[in-house]
């Protein structure tokens, strides 16, 4: 009968009418921790994000893949609960709790009713605070990573995306796999894991947001309750990255019909005045959609491949503009030959009035969309957070788009699409090209 209530109760969220113009309250512990709360009392529900900076990046020398690990064992077992004890109890309050990790940070998101608010909390918090780690959890989830592992190496799309971010990043957190290598993860200690958990879960690295059924006074009672009890400090983050890739084409060779390409340049950090220029503009060369040139030129004209795309990537300590496209080996040359032209076409005369006019109007109305369920603004909120955005962030973010004028995106393209310095990493049997390493 819980379960039906909450899912009711989640069809209700889902069905509220998109909503830009959120009340963010911001939320300080009695100890001091801090969070943004959205209170929506219609539906006795909450949705509660937790995030924690630095994440896989934060693996001890030697020990890749052990943070990863960790995650994937929060739920396995917790103080006196065994593993599917653990599950029942989870289960029985018709609450629920996913942990996943990326090299930038590691994410919880919890969802319970009002009525076992408290009693879901106590679960969370026995899951953060005295995770188990019983050998046969370690064992069974071990094997399913090794799994994945294995199955990445011979996956072109993970190939291509690790050999480019490997190039680009070498030795930094950014430059491995955050899953690790067989040979790593095999090696990992429970006392690794350990060790892991206090590298990660710690309160000065946190950031949190809610949204539902709470009040101000409620939040700040229940984050001490859940997070006083974690360290006050974790492990140092890593330093900043410099993009490390010089023009140029990489290949792997695969026996695969089709090649699979990654291509990509330095970018710019989340907080750099020309970001929504930069935004917009690449909207109009790599965006969703068939509207972007991107598509217009590989796909809709030549029909080198059923979908390509490229974008900003700020990541916490390094920037890019990626994209990704598939095609046959035959014509593979073409097709990167064509993304070189448009890199080069927008270098050197930007965009078209039209052009900006259409992406700001998509822009600007997919936004409102985002906001559709207490989870999504949870997790929209703590992106903020995290950012480094304000909380009237959601009101404004429409006009800094509508601010962009063709000229504004004219000079950043002028300064940031850098022809010379792309570079593509091939993974297949490609033909017409010239590999420069």
């Amino acid at each position: 009968m819980i379960r039906l209530i909450l899912a009711a109760s989640m069809a209700v969220v889902l069905s509220l009418p998109a909503r830009a113009e959120i009340n963010i309250q911001e939320v300080t512990s009695p100890s001091g921790l801090e969070a943004w709360l959205v209170e929506e009392q219609s539906i006795p529900f909450l949705a509660l994000e937790l995030r924690f900076q630095g994440g896989a990046g934060l693996d001890a020398p030697g020990k890749r893949g052990a943070i990863n690990l960790m995650t994937a064992l929060l739920e396995e077992g917790a103080g006196e609960m065994s593993s599917q004890d653990f599950a029942i109890a989870v289960e029985s309050l018709a609450a629920e709790f996913r942990f996943s990790v990326n090299d930038d940070s590691l994410s919880i998101s919890a969802k319970m009713l009002t009525e076992n608010r408290d009693a879901a909390v106590a679960l969370l918090r026995e899951a953060l605070v005295a995770p188990r780690f019983d050998q046969e959890a370690i064992d069974r989830v071990r094997a399913q990573v090794v799994s994945s592992i294995q199955s990445d190496a011979k996956d072109p799309d993970a190939i291509a995306s690790q050999t480019f971010q490997a190039l680009a990043f070498g030795e930094h957190p950014y430059g491995t796999v955050k899953d690790g290598t067989v040979e790593s993860v095999t090696a990992l200690t429970r006392d690794d894991l350990v060790e892991a958990k206090g590298r990660v879960l710690a309160r000065d690295r946190l950031f949190v947001s809610a949204v539902g059924d709470i009040s101000a006074d409620d939040l700040a009672a229940l984050l001490d309750t859940l997070l006083t009890d974690l360290p006050a400090e974790g492990a140092p983050m890593p330093p900043h990255v410099e993009y490390a890739l010089d023009g140029g084409i990489t290949v792997v060779d695969f026996d695969t019909p089709q090649s699979v390409i990654s291509f990509g340049q330095s970018g710019m950090t989340r907080d750099d005045p020309d970001f929504f220029p930069a935004y917009v503009m690449m909207q109009i060369l790599g965006g969703g959609g068939f509207s972007s040139r991107l598509m217009e030129e590989v796909r809709e004209k030549r029909g080198l491949t059923y979908g390509i795309g490229a974008y900003l990537y700020p990541m916490d300590l390094a920037e890019m503009i990626v994209g990704s496209v598939s095609t046959v080996n035959s014509r593979v040359g073409e097709t990167v030959q064509v993304v070189q032209a448009e890199w080069e076409r927008l270098a050197a005369d930007g965009v078209t009035a039209e052009e900006l006019d259409r992406a700001q109007t998509y822009l600007t109305g997919a936004y409102p969309l985002r906001f559709d369920g207490n989870g999504r603004i949870a997790n929209i909120l703590v992106g903020m957070q995290m950012d480094g955005l304000s909380t009237d962030y959601i009101l404004t973010r429409n006009d800094k788009i509508r601010a962009v004028t063709v000229d504004d995106i004219k000079r950043v393209a002028s300064e940031r699409i850098l022809p010379e310095q792309l570079h593509f990493v091939v993974v297949g049997q490609p033909e017409g090209l010239n590999p420069t390493n």
